[in-house]
């Protein structure tokens, strides 16, 4: 399909100064064809009611705008929580699983539109615009990809403030904007200005959802988190939708200074980079919900559990979502969940999350079982048996040692047997 060939194109539109400046880029680089932008309400806190205004005064033809907060928390962010995924021990993965979502959405208006093409702001050198691009050709792979990062001169954020005034499209963005930033429900994250060296502290002003934890009140601020089947239900009791249950522990975690991260990490392109994240919600629901998991899973499926999240953090992080191996991957999770239902009380003070206490009908630790006759449940004597057995293979190499050598490999000299010159 040549340039010539597509008449309307899908943009993922968010009305700053990229994604603004790529409307009057599309029609004069792509003649011929109309722009229809698309703006997904996923929880960043913007009021996006003048978006349509906006997106027309810059040339597009229509903006459609959808609210998708609460199926980003549903059917997006609590299978993350389930899972257990976490990128590099830190990264609970805020932009990468919203990514998806956003590009199934904007398939849908491009085929409700009849639209030959969609478009992205990503840069060639991140991580969005493969997230982006695997999920349109997952879900139609006809759809022809227009990446103006890859294709136009513009290069910096002052190219692109003088694209827009020489064509007169509407922008706020200023040379002074120094951080470059994506915020959703899940989290916010920073990246550029300071950040551009990892040596550098992060300045405390740049902090969006979050209060220091030196400014965080003396007194700590307890939570309950009610889950069934591994999902959140409840906030200290009171049920509430699964995007108004995160955004209230937005609230109280970030009031405590809870959730923040500054991680130098592996994009999938080959690059590393710096970015500050605050997830103060997102942080409170996985520790609860590790918490509720180590006393209602057993040892082995809770340690192979933890092999499938890191994997399953991957998947998400490259914007891998529509494969067979993540449905796969969720159907054994979901079977993990069927017992995780119950309770867990948090305290947060000055940025820590601190357990204090977990119950659950189908907890598996009981101590009622420690009152028992040894019949029962635990025979003491049992355990020699085991111990021979379970260190069998250890006897058997160190067996071999002495018979080689008349001592094992670990047994340390003898330096009494020494003289001293």
């Amino acid at each position: 399909m040549t340039k010539k060939d597509i008449k309307k194109i899908v943009l993922a539109y968010s009305g700053g100064l990229d994604t603004s400046v790529i409307v009057p880029w599309l029609k004069e680089n792509y003649p011929g064809s109309e722009v229809v932008c698309f703006c997904a309400d996923i929880g960043q806190g913007e009021d996006l009611s003048g978006l349509p205004a906006k997106a027309l005064a810059s040339g597009a033809v229509k903006c459609v705008v959808e609210d998708l907060r609460e199926e980003f928390a549903r059917d997006y962010l609590f299978k993350l929580l389930k899972s257990g995924a976490v990128y590099e021990h830190t990264y609970l993965l805020g932009t990468s699983v919203a990514r998806p979502l956003i590009a199934t959405h904007q398939v849908k208006v491009a085929e409700a539109e009849g639209a030959d093409a969609v478009a992205h702001g990503c840069t060639g050198k991140g991580n969005d615009q493969v997230r982006f691009e695997l999920t349109f050709t997952a879900l139609n792979p006809r759809l022809k990809v227009v990446a103006p990062w890859r294709e136009w001169s513009i290069r910096s954020r002052e190219d692109a403030l003088a694209y827009a005034k020489a064509h007169n499209v509407p922008v706020s963005a200023t040379i002074k904007s120094i951080y470059s930033r994506d915020e959703n429900l899940w989290h916010i994250s920073h990246e550029g200005g300071l950040l551009e060296n990892p040596a550098n502290e992060p300045d405390e002003a740049m902090y969006q959802r979050s209060v220091s934890p030196e400014s965080a009140p003396d007194a700590p601020a307890y939570v309950e988190v009610t889950f069934e089947k591994g999902a959140p239900v409840a906030l200290n009791g009171e049920a509430l939708s699964p995007a108004s249950l995160i955004a209230r522990l937005n609230e109280i975690g970030g009031a405590h200074g809870v959730g923040r991260v500054d991680l130098v990490e592996n994009r999938l392109v080959g690059m590393k980079s710096h970015g500050v994240y605050e997830t103060p919600g997102g942080s409170i629901l996985v520790a609860a919900h590790r918490e509720l998991e180590s006393v209602c899973l057993d040892r082995e499926m809770l340690h192979y559990k933890q092999g499938i999240a890191l994997k399953y953090a991957d998947l998400v992080y490259n914007g891998q979502w529509y494969t067979p191996l993540r449905e796969a991957l969720d159907a054994f999770i979901d079977v993990t969940q069927q017992t995780v239902s119950g309770t867990v009380k948090l305290k947060l003070y000055k940025g820590n999350i601190i357990t204090a206490g977990r119950w659950s009908d189908f907890s598996l630790y009981r101590e009622d079982f420690a009152t028992f006759g040894k019949e029962d449940v635990y025979d003491q004597s049992d355990a020699e048996g085991f111990i021979t057995l379970f260190g069998l293979p250890m006897k058997v190499h160190a067996m071999m040692d002495v018979a080689a050598s008349g001592k094992t490999r670990y047994r340390e000299p003898d330096y009494s047997k020494f003289k001293r010159d």
